[in-house]
This record gives structure tokens, C-alpha cells and sequence, in this order.
């Protein structure tokens, strides 16, 4: 329930506490003086958007603030599932500047106006005489019917799967618009990647063949110079090696005289011993050189078939060859990883769907059930606010698909008056009439639902008399199941209240401003014979205003 309402700098208010009672609260007062300006302001704190062309004073920033009394463990959930804190005293807070930038707070914590609203959905229902459109809109008259039918954990467990069911099919389109996108390039990239797997490339491959190639188109220049070297060491009259020998034998006769000589002679015989591997190398490196006209064919055919592979991919080693080729191997492995998932995926819709048809199933046969009940109990209390021959009935047909509410379309037929055939609500219903329906379809859903406080915005519009003083029982009767707040012009239901407000205008130099207090017994007497007869009532609009209220002389 909403304890206490503050407003400070919000149209005609500069600032106003309203402290409230758990029962019935009537809110009167002088047309224009701001009545529904605290419904204006109680919005706010209720995630509407607000302009600060209402500011009272537009050098001041808004501040609306609620402090709400709750126990409802369904809402603790709520404040759980968005991180807040949950108490058994909560505050709603919304603060606009004067640069029109909003902040909105839940028990001091920033909140975004998406949560506020959420919260504030499930903390107040606010009707208005303009709020009987509302009765015309489909998925109102579907909450009606599945308020009465009692299966809210059903239905919530069923609006969870349905999510579930369409974040997989969304899933499903996005992979299967990727698979096919795949498959486009498939066939290409199969080729190029059959085309790299067939060339068994080898990493250090293209170096190796190039340093063989070089050596096999200069042969003959090779061999040559191999020969060339081998002969100058070791078989010409000239040659290295029997010159060094002779230089050893030298060397060796004169040892004895001189370690020195001895010295000399030892680094010689390595260098002859070095000399003689360098010149057999050469002449196995000579013998090993064959000009092979076929092995040149071979190895350039391989090295155009690198070459033409590093030009297509536009690279130039084999080593990225090789990183193009797992890529291309790791997306042909993807899109047959993509098909087994779309197929994993088609088969958990499948089952989901039967899951969701079941329930929606379930939904429809308590739906069936409430909707007898539901007619029965709207037009007793129609009858209770003055329209003993109306009625409604509600028509239950199957949508195409399921949709997040089940399988179910409700459409809710009235009629008001004997030998009139139900019709489509907003067609044939005056505004008078439109306001009494929607009390008494919120009276009833009220013994069905946690709402904590529910609001009504001079609704009794077109009604007086005897009638009124139905609808004030009506109104009377919610109070046992939640809390409620009834702005009204008419004495018949403002007598009903447990508490009265008064709204007022205070005329202060050339500023206008609206303020509210509670009233005493004594001044709601005054209060209700006013609206019976205006101002400064006679003796008899006193008593009838006593009569009313219970009081007795």
C-alpha cells in the first residue's frame, strides 16, 4: 500500500506530504484545484516521462517521492530480479532538473525508468474515466479472464518457456542464414581447399627446390670449378699438396736444431692434413654433380604450381599457403558443425513447442472454466451499480500460433439494456456505462489479485443518484482486499471513505497553488453537503451529508 505521497515543485504544488490510510481514501475538492495533479505527480514515481514545463518553479528541480508498504514475496522477486533491495518499508523516488534530465531511484538505489515502471505496475493500478479504453484492448480482457481462472504460475511458467522457445527459433534463423550463406561458398572453397590438399605442400619445400634448381641450371660451371679446384691441389706438376710435402720434408730435417723449427713443422703437417679433406671434398662434390635435364622439368613444374597457388591466394610463402589451407578445412568442418547444431536445435524446438502446446492447453481448459464465472460475477455487480439488465459474455477462439499468452483470442461482447444482442464492447457501451463495467470488472479481478493499491480517477462520470450510491458500495467492498484511492465529485462515494482529502486551491498574491489536508468528521460533514448543494448547504444538505457519512445526531 501507498503510505505517503510527497510532491515538491510539480504544476500548481510547490510542496505537498499526503499520508494515507490502508483502507479507502476519497479525494475531493474544487474543480481545477488540482485533483488530478497528484495522479499526475504519482505517475512519475510510476516510470511516465515527464516535461518540466510542469514545473512549478522552473528554478527548482522536481522531486516526487512514495513510500510503499509491502509484503507480496512475488514483488521481493521482482526487486530481486533488477538488484534492489527489498524491505518491508520501500521508496520510489523520481528527481527532474531544471535541464529536463531525470533520475529515478528505488529505496535509494538508480534505477532506469524501464524498472521503475515495472515496479510500479505491480505496486499501483491507476483507473480513470479515460482508462475504459482500456476495455476494449484484447490482451486486457485476456487478464481478466486469466486473473479469475487463478493459474498466474502456470501462465508465468509458460511465458518463460515461450521466450525460451523464441530466443531458439531466432537462434535457428540466424544459423541457418549463416549455413546458408555458407553453402554459397562452399563448393568454391572446397575446390580451393581440395586444390591446396591435393598440392601437399610442405613447409621450407619452395627454398629447397629453388637452391637445387640454381645448382642444376650451372652444372657444367660447377663441375668445372670443382675439377678446376681439385686438380690445382693435388694432380698438376704445380699442385698444393706435393708442394707442401716437400716443405714438411724440409722443415722435418732441420727440427733437431731448433724447437722452433719443430713448431713450424707441426702447424704445416695440420694444414697439409686440412688441405688433403678440402681436396678430397671437392673431387666428391665434382663426382656428385650431374646435369639432369629431367630433375630441372620436375622441379620447375612444382615450383609453377607453388608459384600459381601464392599468386591466387595472394601470398608468398608456403607457410601461408598452409595457414589458408587449415582455415579453409576449419570452415568446411564449421558448416557441417553448423548443420548438426540446426538439427540439435529444429529437434529441442520441436520438443518445446509440445511442451508450450500442453501447457497452452492446460491455460485454455481454465480459461474455459473461468470465463462462466467470470460473466456470472461481472453482472452481479452490475446489477449492484444500477444496470440490472446488462450483461457480458466473453467468446473464446484459437489463434493461429501460440503467442506468449497461450492459444487463446478473448473477446468480450455487452450488452445494457434487455433484447440487446451483445456486440463488441467499445461499440456499444456509453461512457457511463463504460466506467460501471470497468468497476465492476476490477472489483471482481481485486479478490483474485496481490495488487497492493488501486486508484480511480473520477470515474463515477454520468452517474448520480441511486446508482451512485451503488457504485459507493462497490468501491466500499475493495478496500477488504487491497488498498484504494477514489478522486470523485459525488457525495454518495465519497461517504464511503475511511479518509478524506481535500484538495485546495490557495490564491497567494498573483500565484496560485494547490494544497491538501485530511479531514476531520466535522469538516467531512461540511465537505459531502457542499457537493450536495453547493456552497454555504442549508440544514437539510447537512443532515442528508450526516446520513450519508453514518453519523448520528
Amino acid at each position: 500500500m501507498l503510505q505517503k505521497l510527497s510532491i515538491r515543485n510539480y504544476a500548481l504544488i510547490d510542496s505537498v506530504e499526503l499520508e494515507l490510510d490502508k483502507g479507502l481514501n476519497i479525494i475531493t475538492g474544487e474543480t481545477g484545484a488540482g485533483k488530478s495533479i497528484m495522479l499526475g505527480a504519482l505517475s512519475l514515481i510510476l516510470g511516465q516521462r515527464a516535461e518540466t514545463k510542469y514545473f512549478f518553479n522552473q528554478d527548482k528541480k522536481c522531486i516526487i517521492e512514495g513510500w510503499f508498504l509491502l509484503s507480496d514475496k512475488q514483488l521481493q522477486s521482482l526487486f530481486e530480479e533488477n538488484d534492489l533491495d527489498f524491505y518491508k518499508e520501500n521508496t520510489l523516488r523520481r528527481e527532474i532538473s531544471t535541464d529536463g534530465k531525470s533520475r529515478a531511484f528505488i529505496n535509494d538505489t538508480p534505477v532506469t525508468l524501464t524498472v521503475m515502471k515495472q515496479v510500479g505496475e505491480r505496486l499501483i493500478d491507476i483507473h480513470s474515466q479515460h482508462a475504459t479504453l482500456e476495455i476494449s484492448d484484447p490482451a486486457f480482457q485476456l487478464s481478466v479472464v486469466d486473473t479469475l481462472a487463478g493459474h498466474q504460475q502456470l501462465l508465468g511458467d509458460y511465458r518463460t518457456k515461450f521466450k525460451q522457445y523464441k530466443q531458439q527459433q531466432n537462434l535457428l534463423i540466424a544459423l541457418q542464414t549463416k549455413a546458408a550463406e555458407a553453402r554459397n561458398k562452399q563448393d568454391y572453397e572446397q575446390f580451393l581447399f581440395n586444390e591446396l590438399e591435393n598440392a601437399n605442400l610442405q613447409v621450407e619445400e619452395q627454398e629447397k627446390l629453388e637452391t637445387e634448381l640454381q645448382m642444376l641450371n650451372n652444372a657444367e660451371s660447377i663441375k668445372r670449378s670443382l675439377l678446376t679446384s681439385y686438380n690445382l691441389l693435388s694432380e698438376e706438376e704445380t699442385a698444393v699438396l706435393p708442394i707442401l710435402k716437400e716443405v714438411v720434408s724440409q722443415l722435418q730435417n732441420i727440427e733437431k736444431f731448433n724447437p722452433a723449427y719443430e713448431a713450424l713443422n707441426e702447424r704445416l703437417r695440420s694444414a697439409l692434413i686440412e688441405l688433403k679433406d678440402i681436396a678430397s671434398e671437392t673431387s666428391g662434390l665434382e663426382e656428385n654433380i650431374v646435369f639432369n635435364p629431367s630433375r630441372i622439368e620436375e622441379i620447375n613444374t612444382r615450383l609453377d604450381l607453388v608459384y600459381t597457388l601464392q599468386q591466387k591466394h595472394r601470398v608468398n610463402s608456403i607457410a601461408e599457403l598452409l595457414t589458408i589451407q587449415d582455415q579453409l578445412s576449419d570452415n568446411l568442418a564449421n558448416l557441417l558443425s553448423d548443420d548438426e547444431e540446426i538439427e540439435r536445435i529444429i529437434k529441442a524446438i520441436e520438443l518445446m513447442y509440445n511442451e508450450l502446446d500442453q501447457m497452452a492447453g492446460k491455460l485454455s481448459d481454465n480459461r474455459s472454466k473461468a470465463i462462466q464465472t467470470t460473466e456470472t460475477s461481472v453482472g452481479k455487480v452490475l446489477q449492484q451499480v444500477g444496470m440490472p439488465n446488462a450483461k457480458i459474455k466473453i467468446d473464446k477462439t484459437t489463434a493461429a500460433e501460440l503467442n506468449k499468452d497461450g492459444k487463446d483470442i478473448i473477446s468480450l461482447l455487452f450488452s445494457a439494456n434487455s433484447g440487446q444482442p451483445p456486440a463488441a464492447v467499445g461499440k456499444v457501451a456509453s461512457g457511463g456505462e463504460l466506467s460501471r463495467l470497468m468497476l465492476a470488472i476490477k472489483s471482481i479481478m481485486a479478490k483474485h489479485t496481490s495488487l497492493p493499491t488501486l486508484i480511480f480517477d473520477e470515474i463515477d462520470t454520468g452517474i448520480s443518484g441511486e446508482t451512485a450510491l451503488r457504485v459507493g458500495d462497490v468501491i466500499g467492498e475493495l478496500e477488504k482486499n487491497m488498498q484504494v484511492i477514489c478522486i470523485t465529485h459525488l457525495p454518495q462515494i465519497a461517504a464511503k471513505g475511511n479518509a478524506h482529502y481535500f484538495v485546495y486551491k490557495n490564491e497567494q498574491g498573483e500565484r496560485t497553488t494547490t494544497g491538501i489536508r485530511r479531514l476531520d468528521n466535522s469538516s467531512r460533514v461540511d465537505a459531502i453537503a457542499e457537493m450536495l448543494s453547493g456552497k454555504k448547504p442549508g440544514i437539510s444538505a447537512m443532515e442528508n451529508a450526516k446520513d450519508l457519512l453514518g453519523y448520528k445526531n
